[in-house]
């Protein structure tokens, strides 16, 4: 979509963000760190792309038609993206999320005209067995009715959205990439970007990160953090070991002052994944030295954040 044209429908706004170079929180010696603004999108987050794709594959495939109701579980991010698409498509939106999240992501589900359902979380935490319990209760007002379970930890159909995200890297860095990275959560945005990146360059080095506190992936660790939307307490489907070459933790103080900085320093405005995504970026930038190329995701919004004491 060309941005200067006017468009059709609110739905042709999802994509084509900026990536941009990071230039203040970057030491001297540091590889080149692009960051790829994915808060430009409608909703404020990467997860616009994969609600998209999950809908209109559906649509395509006739498995969810006019009349029918949308369900999923969310931390918020896939849970606004998904009551903006349905609210623009005419479909009823039951949503099951928690008191652990953010409440400018709950309400603005509600905004959107979805039907908010709360799981209590255990002090505001995300314990290993918090998603799990959303996910079943996700599962049982899917089968209730006439209704559509888009079931985002295991629906493939997300990588076509997330994929585009790898399309336009590639398109916009006129550059080989030598690491790309990401912090999983359904992990689709990082399967999806590795697709295209991989299939453009073999040698491109594509890093799994993860909170230090629940190093699932790395250690077998399932501990409790409050980086809204990763570290969900299981190994996600959609993480395909032949995608990733490596995983990385990053403890949770590092992220959440990254996110202050990125904001005084750098003018951009994100959450604490980000926040964590560029400590890892960072972190490797250093050991590849200033020849090297770095690429990462400002996922969502800082302004989704504001509530939650991050920025305070």
């Amino acid at each position: 979509m060309n941005t200067s044209t006017a468009t059709d429908h609110i739905t042709q706004a999802v994509g084509n963000t900026p990536l941009v170079r990071l230039r203040k929180v970057v030491p001297e010696g540091c590889a080149s760190i692009y960051i790829k603004l994915e808060y430009f999108n409608p909703t404020g987050s990467y997860k616009d792309r994969m609600a998209l794709a999950i809908i209109e594959e559906a649509e395509k495939r006739g498995e969810l038609k006019p009349g029918m109701r949308v369900v999923e579980c969310t931390a918020g991010g896939t849970g606004t993206a998904l009551a903006f698409v349905c609210a623009v498509k005419g479909y009823h939106f039951n949503v099951v999320s928690s008191d652990a999240f953010a409440k400018e992501k709950l309400q603005a589900m509600r905004l959107f005209g979805a039907e908010l359902e709360i799981i209590p979380s255990e002090g505001g935490k995300i314990t290993p067995d918090l998603i799990p319990r959303m996910i079943r209760r996700a599962e049982q007002i899917g089968q209730q009715g006439d209704a559509y379970w888009t079931k985002q930890f295991t629906n493939a159909d997300a990588l076509e959205g997330c994929r585009k995200v790898g399309k336009e890297i590639l398109q916009q860095l006129n550059r080989p990439i030598d690491i790309f990275c990401g912090a999983v959560g359904t992990a689709g945005m990082l399967t999806g970007v590795s697709m295209e990146l991989k299939q453009a360059n073999a040698a491109t080095q594509i890093i799994a990160l993860e909170p230090a506190s629940a190093s699932l992936l790395s250690k077998g660790i399932k501990g409790n953090h409050t980086i809204e939307g990763i570290g969900v307490g299981f190994v996600p489907p959609l993480l395909k070991k032949q995608y990733y070459d490596q995983v990385r933790t990053v403890e949770e103080a590092h992220a959440r002052e990254m996110c202050k900085h990125l904001a005084a320093e750098e003018g951009i405005f994100a959450g604490t994944s980000t926040g964590l995504n560029v400590v890892a970026a960072i972190e490797v930038g250093k050991e590849l030295g200033p020849s090297g190329t770095v690429v990462t995701i400002a996922c969502d919004s800082g302004m989704k954040y504001l509530a939650s004491g991050l920025f305070d």
